[in-house]
């Protein structure tokens, strides 16, 4: 019965709006850091780029996307994607409907090669294109290929990002969901900037894709530093 709700139009929407709420109520009644603190203007320069986010740790992304800007999302084509969905752009954020996979016949289910064509295309239109690094179901924070591969085929670097709130409730699930609380401290925290060679072989993508995950871990433990420490 859960699973038939799950999948019913409007519980979707009614989910989608209120998790958008919720979002926004989490946004208004908690402080906002930015670390580097001009991180906008620091990366104008290298717009379009790909975002990277971990899962379970990216419901706040939206409120550091600045103004105006054209970033789309790649969300899952699922039951929970759509409700992802409908909250990302009551949140004003575009989409990309897809998600990647560990074999290549849930890749084709999941419309990972559809997703990676959209993403070409959107960062070739000018628009920033953010995606979760590692690949469902786990393992966890661990960087997958595709990220990779769209920087090498698009010639667009990847900036690692976190956002963390000083309040927080951590789910038991494969990728370490952590639910935002409202009356937090919020930390947006960026990296540097990972370019990836057109002409870079098996060994240099799999250096870069450790490279990646490293800076990913790096920059998700100095957002949860800066929300619990409540600097500026």
């Amino acid at each position: 019965m859960l699973k038939k709700l799950g999948k019913n139009p409007l519980v979707i929407k009614l989910v989608g709006y209120a998790m958008a709420y919720y979002l926004l109520l989490v946004r208004k009644t908690s402080s906002f850091t930015q670390d580097p603190p001009n991180y906008v203007q620091d990366t104008k320069d290298q717009v379009p780029y790909i975002v990277s986010m971990w899962h379970g740790q990216h419901f706040m992304c939206p409120f550091g996307v600045p103004k105006g800007w054209d970033v789309r999302v790649m969300i899952s084509r699922s039951a929970d994607g759509d409700m992802q969905a409908i909250c990302v752009k009551k949140l004003g954020i575009g989409l990309i409907r897809a998600s990647g996979a560990q074999r290549a016949s849930q890749i084709r289910k999941r419309g990972g090669m559809r997703g990676f064509m959209e993403a070409m295309r959107a960062l070739k239109e000018g628009a920033c294109v953010a995606l979760t690094a590692d690949v469902p179901k786990g393992p966890a924070r661990k960087v997958g290929k595709g990220i990779i591969q769209l920087a090498k085929h698009s010639g667009r670097p990847i900036l690692p990002s976190a956002v963390a709130t000083s309040r927080h409730y951590d789910l038991d699930t494969w990728d370490r969901a952590s639910i935002n609380l409202p009356f937090s401290r919020i930390a947006v925290c960026l990296g540097d900037f990972i370019t990836v060679p057109p002409d870079a072989d098996d060994e240099k993508l799999e250096e870069l894709r450790q490279l990646l995950e490293d800076r990913m871990n790096e920059v998700t433990e100095r957002a949860y530093a800066v929300a619990k420490s409540g600097k500026k």
